[in-house]
């Protein structure tokens, strides 16, 4: 007569509880995430404002006077076309000499 042999394996009940763990700390961490990415594109838009407002500074320096219109920043090669607007979709103009996103 053979003898069974007996491996130790998860059972079924053990895996829907560690699948039942793993989705409840899904359910709980992805809204933080996307709170977070809100944050981070808020933070990046200031960061942009300040580096057109500083390029707005060198461009008053160069030409005596300030740009009328984000345009002539581009137009001059001070900033990208693409640094017109922020990540979040916010547009970025010049308003009595600095940088405003709305």
């Amino acid at each position: 007569m053979k003898k069974i042999k007996h491996f130790k394996a998860f059972t079924l009940i053990e895996m829907l509880l560690v699948l039942l763990i793993i989705s409840l700390l899904l359910v709980l961490i992805i809204p933080n995430i996307s709170k977070q990415s809100k944050h981070i594109q808020s933070t990046g838009c200031k960061a942009q404002l300040k580096l057109i407002d500083s390029q707005i500074q060198a461009y008053t320096l160069k030409f005596g006077q300030p740009p009328n219109t984000i345009d002539n920043l581009v137009s001059e090669g001070f900033i990208k076309d693409d640094q017109k607007s922020c990540k979040n979709g916010q547009t970025i103009a010049i308003n009595n000499g600095e940088a405003v996103a709305s």
